[in-house]
C-alpha cells in the first residue's frame, strides 16, 4: 500500500473511533429529539468547519464539481440519520445499526460496477470478514431478523450511508478536507432544520448535561472525526474508507466499557477482532482501476 494510502486509513481509523462517542453523547443528551439532536451537532459544528475553510482562500471555479458532490453528501448523510431515527421507533437500536452496518457492500459494489475499480479476492474476504465482525456486535446487543418496518427503514438508511461516502469520496477529489466538510455540515444543517420544524420538534429547554452532550457531538464527532475521515477519504478508496467507518462499532463498544461501564461480552470480543482483521485484510489487498496490473 502506498504511504498516502497508509495515511488516509490511518486517518479514517482514528476518525471512526472518534465517531465511537457518538452513542455516548446522544445517550447524555436526555429529552432531546432525534432531529433536534441532529441540528445542533451540525449547527454547533458550523462556526469550526468554517474556520477550517477559511484558512483554505476563496473557492476556485475548479472546485464546482466537487461541491455539488459534498452538497449530496449532505443530503445523503441527513437520510441516513432521519431514516436510521425513525426507524428506532419500530424496532430495536441494534437491529437498525446492524442493517446500517451493511453501506461497506454498496459502497465496494459502486466502486466496481460504476467506478472503473476491481477488488480481488482478497479484499472481498476483508469485506466479508468486517461486515461479519459488525453483525457479530449487532447481534450481541440483541438485533434479530424481523422483517418488519423498523428494519425495511434501516435497510434504507444504508443507502443513504453508502451514497454519503461514495459523495464524500467524489468531493475529496476536487475539494480539500475542510472545504468538503463544510459544504457537507451546511447542507445536513439546513435540511435538519427544516425535518425538525416540519415535525415540530423542541429546540430548547434542555438540562444542562443535553446541551453539553450536543456540544460534544458538534465538536468531537461532527468536526474531530469527520474532519480526519473526510481527510482519509482523499487519499484512499472509497470502498476501503467505508469499511475503516466499521471501526465505529467497535469503538462505541469499548467505549461504552470505558465510560458506560458496558463490559463486552465474548461475542462483542469476537466481532471486534473480526472488523480489526477484515480491515488489515482489505488495506493490504485494495481495490484498483480496472485493467491494471495488481502487483
Amino acid at each position: 500500500m502506498p504511504g498516502t494510502q497508509k495515511t488516509g486509513l490511518i486517518a479514517a481509523l482514528i476518525g471512526a473511533g472518534l465517531l465511537g462517542f457518538a452513542a455516548i453523547f446522544v445517550k447524555w443528551s436526555v429529552g432531546v429529539s432525534p432531529l433536534a439532536v441532529g441540528f445542533y451537532c451540525m449547527l454547533f459544528a458550523l462556526p469550526f468547519v468554517f474556520w477550517l475553510a477559511l484558512r483554505e482562500g476563496p473557492p476556485r471555479a475548479s472546485e464546482s464539481g466537487g461541491m455539488l458532490w459534498a452538497i449530496l453528501g449532505g443530503v445523503c448523510f441527513t437520510a441516513d440519520l432521519w431514516l436510521w431515527h425513525v426507524a428506532l421507533h419500530w424496532t430495536t437500536a441494534a437491529n437498525a445499526t446492524l442493517l446500517v452496518g451493511i453501506a461497506p457492500l454498496w459502497v465496494a459494489l459502486t466502486t466496481v460496477l460504476f467506478l472503473g475499480f476491481r477488488l480481488g479476492r482478497w479484499g472481498w474476504l476483508g469485506l466479508i470478514l468486517a461486515l461479519s465482525g459488525a453483525a457479530f456486535l449487532g447481534l450481541a446487543a440483541g438485533a434479530r431478523l424481523g422483517g418488519g418496518r423498523g428494519e425495511f427503514l434501516g435497510f434504507l438508511a444504508s443507502f443513504g450511508y453508502a451514497g454519503y461516502m461514495v459523495s464524500l469520496s467524489k468531493a475529496r477529489a476536487k475539494l480539500s478536507a475542510p472545504r468538503a466538510l463544510l459544504v457537507v455540515v451546511a447542507t445536513a444543517t439546513l435540511a435538519f432544520g427544516l425535518l425538525a420544524l416540519a415535525q415540530g420538534a423542541a429546540f430548547r429547554g434542555f438540562p444542562p448535561q443535553a446541551w453539553l452532550a450536543l456540544l460534544g457531538l458538534g465538536t468531537v464527532v461532527q468536526v474531530g472525526a469527520w474532519w480526519l475521515i473526510s481527510w482519509g477519504f482523499g487519499h484512499v478508496p472509497a470502498s476501503m474508507g467505508s469499511l475503516a467507518l466499521l471501526f465505529q462499532q467497535a469503538a462505541t463498544v469499548l467505549l461504552g466499557w470505558l465510560l458506560l461501564k458496558e463490559a463486552p461480552g465474548p461475542a462483542q470480543g469476537a466481532g471486534i477482532l473480526l472488523i480489526l482483521g477484515g480491515i488489515a485484510l482489505a488495506a493490504a489487498n485494495p481495490p484498483v482501476p480496472r485493467g491494471s496490473i495488481r502487483r
